[in-house]
């Protein structure tokens, strides 16, 4: 037993030193030494630099379209115009010729107020100017032929131009005693009764126009300079009914809570269907400018902060392009601003440089291959 243990022992060592003597001799090295020579990339000539490989980048062609940018904003609807008729005079209503809710022509007497004393002035000057008239034409064949002086005939004729003013002033006090709209439109209140007594001043009732029928809306500082009086518009109301309309006026001084602009818009009403006073979306309608639609991840920064693309032209070269930002819409962002004969990189914008020529493949077939 001893001695199997010695041959053991012995074979052990010599294996060892057979492995030993092999690997002093570095054949081992030489092992796939060829494969792995081929399959690396050749070395550069002493003294030459080795060239950098291009970055890939995807891109895509832009398609350029006509775009409106809408501006959405909430509003309310309000009358055309409202007017809040007053007495003009002290007296008794003695006719009240309109009913709350009812429509009243322009001009239309709307209330009367007793004044018979009115009447009786506006006949006595009436007849007084009869008078007056008579003499002129009597002085004034008198002074023809030289049977008066010229000082009768001229106060004759002051006589004549004083009765006229009176009558006037007779005609206008029996006027305020008549109160008439101002406008066509709808009788909104009426505050008065037949047979009250009322003073000059007393509100009578409000008439309220409201064909057209306007919906103003408060648009922010950013928007309103894209807006211009005249623009198209779209009216959603609380009711669920969408009407179209034009931008009518824009304010000129902003709010100075809110610093946002009023805006309103000018809907047809000929039913008068639409009340003042209703909760309405307004959807305000820029002018069309030339822009693309984007992913929202192709939007970079430049190294000023600026907002915009990174853009190839035909020369491969990346750059830089800031861009406006038009509007945000579903699809995507829209954006103007950008060169013609451009690529838009969609993929590996920001691992770019400006001037760093890449390696471009179209955006659609990386996106086809990636499926």
């Amino acid at each position: 037993m001893a001695a199997s243990f010695k041959l053991h022992r012995f074979a052990a060592i010599g294996v060892l030193v057979a492995a030993g003597a092999w690997i002093a001799t570095g054949e081992f090295a030489a092992v796939g030494s060829e494969e792995a020579a081929a399959s690396e990339p050749p070395k550069a000539e002493a003294g030459t630099p080795a060239a950098k490989p291009l970055r890939t980048v995807a891109a895509m062609t832009p398609v350029m379209t006509d775009h409106a940018r809408v501006v959405r904003v909430s509003g309310a609807t309000e009358a055309d115009k409202r007017a809040v008729l007053a007495a003009r005079s002290n007296g008794i209503v003695t006719a009240l010729g309109v009913q709350e809710g009812t429509a009243v022509a322009a001009d239309a007497i709307v209330l009367t107020l007793e004044g018979a004393d009115v009447a009786a002035e506006v006949a006595t000057a009436n007849a007084n100017l009869v008078q007056r008239a008579r003499e002129l034409d009597v002085a004034l064949k008198l002074y023809e032929t030289g049977n008066s002086s010229e000082t009768q005939l001229t106060s004759a004729k002051a006589a004549k131009s004083a009765a006229e003013a009176q009558l006037a002033q007779a005609e206008a006090a029996a006027d305020r005693l008549n109160i008439r709209a101002p406008f066509a439109g709808l009788v909104e209140k009426v505050e008065v009764e037949r047979g009250e007594w009322v003073q000059a001043g007393t509100p009578i009732a409000t008439v309220l126009a409201l064909d057209p029928i306007i919906v103003r809306a408060e648009v922010g500082e950013l928007d309103i300079a894209r807006i211009a009086v005249g623009g198209k518009a779209t009216v959603r109301l609380i009711s669920g009914a969408e009407l179209d309309g034009t931008v009518r006026t824009i304010s000129n001084e902003s709010s100075a809570q809110t610093r946002t602009f009023a805006v309103d818009v000018s809907l047809p009403n000929p039913d008068r269907k639409i009340p003042s006073g209703m909760t309405a979306e307004v959807s305000l309608f820029t002018d069309p400018v030339s822009a693309v639609v984007v992913p929202r991840s192709v939007i970079t920064l430049s190294a000023e902060g600026k907002i915009g693309l990174r853009v190839v032209g035909a020369d491969n070269i990346a750059r830089f392009v800031a861009t406006e930002l038009v509007d945000d819409t579903a699809e995507g962002l829209v954006v103007a601003g950008l060169p013609e004969g451009v690529r838009i990189i969609t993929a590996g914008q920001d691992l770019v440089r400006d001037g760093e020529t890449v390696t471009v493949v179209d955006a659609a077939d990386q996106a086809g291959g990636s499926e």
